[in-house]
Formats: structure tokens, sequence, C-alpha cells
């Protein structure tokens, strides 16, 4: 980490914990699914625009640069900035760039890419984002080939699909996340969303 970068590093990681904490509190009060929140939304925001301000002084914050706790953080608040399509996207493109140069974690870009891929209702490549489905269980969001994403995946040090879906329905089983009530109806809610905030039109 350099040096004149540790205030920063840990600026990000308090950001992250804000966001962790809140998080919390959603899944105890059975919160978590029911859209999405107007507090966590606030936070997210807010986090984004902290978040942007430090990238346009610094850069995007790499391990060399705020060391691995805080680059993941950094990682986890572009992440969840889900009302800014601009920030994710310039976000995406800085992290292109980090891991190409070895500064950041390939599975990191494979997640944003994906959500952000999800957002704009196009496939996935490595099928890391998830949503419920029409029978209560939470599912993929669409994505290309299964035998293709389980290749990337793999490549980048992923375990397969099939795994990974396993591993999420047991999270929210222990996490006591429960499907939406009207489903046709949060999917409407959902499309609502992504045009009103610019990922669609």
């Amino acid at each position: 980490m350099k040096k004149d970068f540790k205030a920063i590093a840990k600026k990000i990681i308090e950001l992250k914990n804000a966001d962790l904490a809140l998080r919390e509190k959603l899944i105890q009060s059975r919160q978590l699914s029911n859209g999405y929140n107007d507090e966590m939304k606030a936070l997210h925001h807010k986090n984004a625009q902290i978040l942007n301000d430090i990238i346009n002084t610094i850069g995007y914050p790499t391990k060399d640069k705020v060391g691995k706790e805080a680059s993941e953080a950094t990682w986890l608040i572009i992440q969840h900035s889900i009302g800014q399509p601009k920030f994710m996207k310039k976000c995406a493109a800085l992290l292109e760039k980090a891991v190409t140069e070895n500064h950041a974690n390939p599975i990191n870009l494979a997640y944003l890419n994906d959500r952000i891929a999800v957002f704009e209702g196009k496939p996935q490549r490595y099928g890391t984002q998830f949503d419920w489905d029409v029978d209560g269980n939470l599912s993929p969001n669409l994505y290309d080939d299964l035998t293709k994403v389980n290749e990337r995946r793999k490549a980048i040090g992923l375990n397969t699909l099939e795994e990974q879906t396993e591993t999420i329905r047991r999270q929210v089983k222990n996490e006591n996340q429960s499907p939406p009530t009207d489903y046709e109806n949060r999917k409407q809610e959902m499309e609502e969303w992504k045009r009103n905030v610019g990922w669609t039109k």
C-alpha cells in the first residue's frame, strides 16, 4: 500500500462496513427481499459519490495503492451502486485496465460486467448474478451458454454455475430470505426502475 493513501484506504473500508451493517440489519428485519430499500438506496448513492471523488483523485483504488482489503471494498461499493449506471460503467473500464495490469482481481471484473449486462437486459458471461424465478427459487439471470459460462468461470478460478446455484440457495435459506410475494409485480417494478435510472430505454 502506498503510504499517503492510508487514510483513503481506511475511508473506503468504512464505507463498505456501513453497507454490510445496513444489509445485516435488513436481513434481520426481513426487509432485504422487498424491493430496493430506501435507506439502502440512499447509502449506496452516498458511497458511490464519495468513491467517485476518491477515484477522480487517485485513480482506481488498486491493491498496490490502497491494499487488498480496501481494493476489495472498492469493488463491493461499485457493485452496489446500482442506481448509477454511468459510474458503474466508468469503474468497469478502470477495473478492466487494472486487471490487465495485474493490479486487481479478474473475478471482481466478471461480477461487475455481469451485473451491468443484467441491468442492460443482456446475457451475462459468467453467471454470477442471481434473482428470484417464477417458482420462488434463486436462479442465475439470463446467460449465453452453460458450457461456455463454466469454461469462463474455470479460467478465472470460479466453481461451476451448478455448484454456485446450490451455494447461493443455501445462503438465502440461512439468511431466512424469502421470494417476493408477487413475482410479476416485482418484475414490472424492476423494469420500471431500470428505465428510470437509465439502464434501459
